[in-house]
């Protein structure tokens, strides 16, 4: 029956005769398969030389479809419960899926619906069957991926306050390459938008002709103006999700021109700009939720006076009134200023004074005073810039709608001596993290160790890919994507005593064992002329410290199209609700060098139950590779 439902999907094809290269790869498209044409080009090359001419037989293009689509690993399975190594009837699919894919609750229907949707043949489908055809296209479907199917879609609890989760964050998110010298681009928003980006990042400056300029202030960045930063707001916003986004405004500007600031933001984002508390409640204990705010983008910036002030003057007219706020400012780390000192970067010797000084006590530095036009002000509600002096301070005076941002190095130390202050502190309160100002290149931190002592918005620069901006990919593609995760309960819970180093009656331990069957049409290496690759893959898990492992495979030599390791790696995970997973595919160049091929990272807690399960693979800039794909048996508990 495949045989002939192959030959009369083909036939048409072939109706002139024999077809080139071109033709294969329409063939292919018509039939929806997805290919390497790396790989498809070194197949048709060794059909063809085989023979004189640069043309295919159908019987040429049945083996290049067999060697792209038909993987032994699959067919090893689907003989295993086929009756008769052609066909599997409804009730062995169903023993398949309980025995294999852990699918307790699989019944009847579930089978019928898996031949209806990925069984091409249709005398086969209507007996109720399938084919080794359709038992590929659904090995390789969504449903047998990794990643949970039921973590693609929102399925958390949103009605928690706001500081109950994890928010993706993005830092300077104007620049679309380094600090210092780079181009500023409304790209850097639109983008972090589409990745379901919830909290941009916007530095605001005086510019001409009354006009506020985003870019990053006494640097040779460059400049766009702040109203059409809005309008691409305004335009992509809730685009890849209907949950709050929050602009987190750094302001450099005269009172004046943070007029036309207030302005931009009422007329062009209109309702969705939330301008005043929720239901008109000025005394609030606790955040509203993600859900209470759906559509609503929040403004966050230092605000003068109390919400109930802003409320009041809201029915009168005020324009061109400031008042100063002060910043009772502790001197922080140096190494955390968000623009670099006007003597360039500092020398070692210096920075090691620096840090000396940075642990001794200190006198309180002045007091600065800013200006805020209380137009601007006003449209601040639950999220509010707050200096953040001390935990002690915090507990004692801050209140639940005020945010603290801190930069990674004083929060690194922080997180080492006051562990459980700081999870105390960010039960409580937004707490946003953003890179250090010697980072010109927009390098980036590991967000792992400050997502493990609850910080909500860690902020990373979504223009430079690598390791950790995966890891900040993988930590959001949980939820539906909605750019929201909610927290475990040991870090929204305000008496916790969980923290990173001492995990104590909060672990939940977790022994997986991952048996890494193949790889599928792997990217071929830089350095092949063909397809070939030395592919071998790094296995990680983030998390807590004493759940950090890395395990590797041995390596596949010149082959890229189908690699077998057929390698199991355990892991014991202690608290895998904060536990990352990152399959990561290279090739060994040299003993000491190796390339990156693909990778693909996920939450420990989105493993898909059950066994055999594709992974798909990303390329550096976190597009999907069609065809690319590794193959491996799940299994913990």
């Amino acid at each position: 029956t495949s045989h002939t439902w192959f030959w009369n999907l083909i036939q048409n094809d072939f109706k002139n005769g024999n077809i080139d290269l071109d033709g294969c790869i329409r063939l292919l498209e018509k039939m929806q398969i997805n290919f390497d044409e790396d790989h498809l080009k070194h197949i048709f090359k060794k059909t063809i030389d085989k023979h004189s001419g640069d043309i295919i037989s159908m019987d040429d293009f049945r083996a290049i479809y067999r060697a792209l689509v038909h993987r032994p690993e699959f067919e090893e399975l689907f003989k295993a419960y086929s009756i008769d190594g052609n066909i599997l009837p409804d009730g062995q699919l169903l023993k398949f899926l309980a025995k294999e894919q852990f699918q307790t609750e699989a019944n009847e229907t579930t089978v019928l619906e898996i031949i209806l949707k990925y069984e091409p043949i249709d005398e086969v489908r209507k007996r109720r069957q399938m084919s080794f055809e359709g038992f590929i296209r659904y090995m390789n479907s969504d449903e047998c991926s990794i990643f949970k199917n039921q973590h693609r879609s929102v399925y958390q609890d949103m009605t928690q306050p706001l500081c109950d989760y994890f928010i993706s964050s993005s830092h300077n998110t104007y620049l679309i390459a380094d600090q210092l010298m780079g181009p500023s681009h409304l790209w850097g928003y639109t983008s972090a938008l589409l990745k379901g980006c919830r909290c941009l990042e916007i530095d605001c400056w005086d510019g001409h002709n009354n006009e506020p300029i985003v870019y990053h202030g006494h640097t040779l960045t460059s400049k766009i103006p702040f109203r059409s930063v809005i309008h691409v707001i305004d335009k992509y916003a809730f685009m890849s999700s209907a949950y709050p986004l929050v602009l987190s405004l750094e302001n450099h500007c005269s009172p004046k021109q943070q007029e036309v600031m207030a302005f931009c933001l009422k007329s062009i984002l209109g309702d969705k700009l939330l301008s005043s508390p929720l239901n008109g409640e000025v005394d609030m204990t606790r955040l509203p939720s993600p859900e209470a705010l759906k559509f609503k983008v929040l403004i966050k910036n230092k605000k003068v006076g109390t919400l109930e002030q802003s409320m009041l003057r809201m029915e009168e007219e005020y324009g061109g009134e400031a008042e100063e706020v002060s910043d009772s400012d502790v001197p922080s780390d140096d190494d955390d200023a968000e623009v670099v000192p006007p003597g360039g970067p500092r020398t070692p010797s210096k920075r090691k004074a620096d840090r000396r000084s940075s642990l001794q006590p200190q006198k309180k530095s002045k007091v600065q005073k800013t200006k805020i036009a209380l137009a601007l002000s006003d449209l601040v509600v639950y999220t509010k810039s707050q200096k953040f002096v001390g935990f002690e301070h915090s507990m004692q005076f801050q209140k639940c709608w005020e945010n603290n941002s801190i930069g990674e190095s004083r929060a690194r130390k922080l997180a080492r001596v006051s562990a459980s202050q700081f999870i105390a502190h960010t039960t409580r309160f937004i707490t946003r993290i953003y890179p250090k100002g010697s980072r010109m290149k927009s390098s980036n931190y590991n967000p792992q160790e400050f997502w493990n002592i609850g910080c909500q918005m860690v902020a990373l620069n979504f223009q430079t890919p690598g390791p950790f901006m995966e890891l900040q990919d993988g930590k959001f593609l949980d939820n539906g994507g909605c750019g929201y995760v909610l927290k475990p309960a040991f870090l929204r819970d305000r008496n916790t005593t969980f923290t990173p180093r001492n995990v104590g009656a909060h672990s939940k331990p977790m022994s997986l064992s991952i048996r890494l069957i193949s790889g599928h049409q792997l990217p071929p290496s830089a350095m092949s002329k063909t397809n070939k690759a030395d592919p071998t893959v790094q296995i990680e898990i983030y998390g807590v410290p004493e759940d950090q492992a890395k395990k590797r495979s041995s390596v596949i030599k010149s082959n890229a199209l189908c690699p077998r390791w057929n390698e199991t790696f355990s892991f014991n995970i202690q608290v895998p609700e904060l536990a990352m997973i990152r399959f990561c595919v290279e090739d060994e160049v040299s003993l000491v060098n190796k390339d990156f091929l693909g990778q693909y990272t996920l939450p420990v807690m989105s493993l898909n139950t059950g066994s055999y399960r594709n992974i798909p693979l990303l390329s550096k800039d976190g597009t999907k590779l069609e065809s690319a794909s590794l193959f491996a048996h799940v299994w913990f508990y």
